[in-house]
């Protein structure tokens, strides 16, 4: 095990998923953890984080003063400097450094190569079903990455014990709710309650054209159609369970290294009344998204869930311009399935960080079988990058670009002009609300 000091949570996280494509288990633990922490995580050996900057090189010589070294643990700081401590100078994509990475956890601490998807797999099971006992649990499923990768080893632990809850906000992709029931209600057999509140939705945001009052309005609307089906079961369920990733814990500075079980729990989950409460479980809070795709496709999880680009929670809510109708939602739902289809066609899916559509609050002339038309725009909005913090916008080549406008303005009643986005992140955000 690899315990990462955290000096700056960019290159911490670098530095914990590299030992971990190296087959060894890490965590990051916050710079003010203290000697007797560090030792009851019985760490094989320690790595203090600095700066990804070359440029910058703090100065973590308090750690030493706190008697890190005198717990006979392998130390080395990488951009940082501290006294007695040897470095390793972080240079991204490069094989020197790479190897000498290898090299301190392999050669000098001896690290054990035990962080696999199938080991992890089965301890989870185990602990789960330690934490639930004869318990039940129900989950949010979304199907999204994170809550379907978390349901799905939940039900391996403990079978139709577990209930999910599966809320159709009308808000959602073409053809979601079906896949979602198709995916999870029959192909695994999982005990998939199915909640149509796509209606009160609509009600409840009519006439809202602030995009940060819609988010509010979708937001609380989840949580109250959520707790409405959670308390039904609350004599039955005494468990939730939650798709927390290792990233959220660490960006929330919810730092957890003092080691323990990876499935946590604890009352008032956030969002739900303190009449109703839950114990938590989240079996994927110590893992990245890369661990949990992997984590998914051993568990039989199909590609296109695993792999599909990350979608905002209050769904086209925020890729609608102005006021929410079903004009505009079918509008959103079509336009965006078009965009998805013709990316995926041309090989490029993958390659990017999201591609959609966005539908506009205004109306411009157009011309259609010789007739003059007054319709709205559809912005396409393509961009890569790796983590959703910067983007560039996507440079698709012209035939897709084309491709995807004859279709969206000949397919899609309503649209008679198709736009695209050039804005990278920043000045731009990703979503246009």
């Amino acid at each position: 095990m690899l315990a990462v000091i955290d000096s700056e949570l960019q290159l911490s996280m670098i530095l914990a998923r590299k030992a971990r494509e190296l087959e060894v288990y890490s965590q990051v633990v916050p710079h003010n953890v203290t000697k007797e922490q560090l030792s009851a995580l019985e760490p094989e050996g320690i790595v203090i984080s600095g700066s990804p900057d070359p440029l910058v090189c703090p100065d973590v010589s308090d750690l030493i003063e706190r008697g890190i070294l005198d717990l006979g643990i392998p130390v080395v700081c990488v951009n940082c400097k501290a006294p007695g401590v040897p470095s390793i100078h972080y240079v991204p994509g490069s094989y020197e450094w790479e190897q000498a990475f290898s090299e301190f956890l392999f050669s000098v601490c001896s690290c054990r190569k035990d962080w696999t998807v199938q080991g992890f797999i089965e301890r989870s099971i185990k602990e789960i079903k330690s934490l639930i006992g004869d318990g039940r649990a129900i989950s949010g499923l979304s199907g999204g990455v994170d809550s379907s990768v978390a349901s799905r080893l939940v039900q391996e632990a403990i079978g139709d014990r577990l209930t999910c809850i599966f809320v159709d906000t009308g808000l959602l992709r073409k053809g979601e709710p079906d896949d979602v029931r198709r995916i999870f209600g029959e192909g695994f057999k999982m005990n998939l309650k199915m909640v149509d509140a796509s209606e009160r939705f609509l009600t409840a945001l009519k006439g809202i054209t602030d995009p940060e009052e819609k988010r509010k309005i979708i937001g609380g609307e989840f949580i109250n159609v959520f707790q409405d089906e959670a308390a039904k079961l609350r004599d039955e369920a005494g468990f939730l369970v939650q798709g927390t990733l290792y990233s959220d814990v660490l960006e929330s500075q919810a730092h957890a290294g003092t080691g323990g079980s990876r499935v946590k729990s604890h009352h008032n989950v956030g969002g739900l009344p303190e009449t109703v409460q839950f114990e938590l479980v989240e079996p994927l809070r110590y893992l990245f998204k890369d661990e949990v795709r992997a984590i998914g496709r051993e568990l039989g999880i199909p590609h296109h869930i695993l792999d599909r680009h990350p979608f905002p929670g209050p769904g086209f809510g925020v890729r609608i311009v102005g006021e929410i109708n079903e004009e505009s939602l079918e509008i959103a739902r079509e336009a965006n399935a078009i965009v998805e289809e013709e990316i995926r066609r041309a090989g490029l899916y993958n390659e990017l960080w999201q591609a959609f559509a966005v539908v506009l609050d205004i109306r411009s002339v157009g011309v259609s079988s010789g007739m003059r038309t007054y319709e709205r725009p559809v912005v396409v909005r393509v961009v890569t990058g790796h983590d959703g913090m910067t983007c560039d916008w996507g440079k698709l080549p012209y035939e897709v670009m084309e491709k995807i406008s004859s279709r969206i303005t000949h397919e899609v009643k309503g649209v008679n002009r198709v736009v695209y986005d050039i804005t990278p992140k920043p000045p731009g955000t990703i979503e246009w609300e």
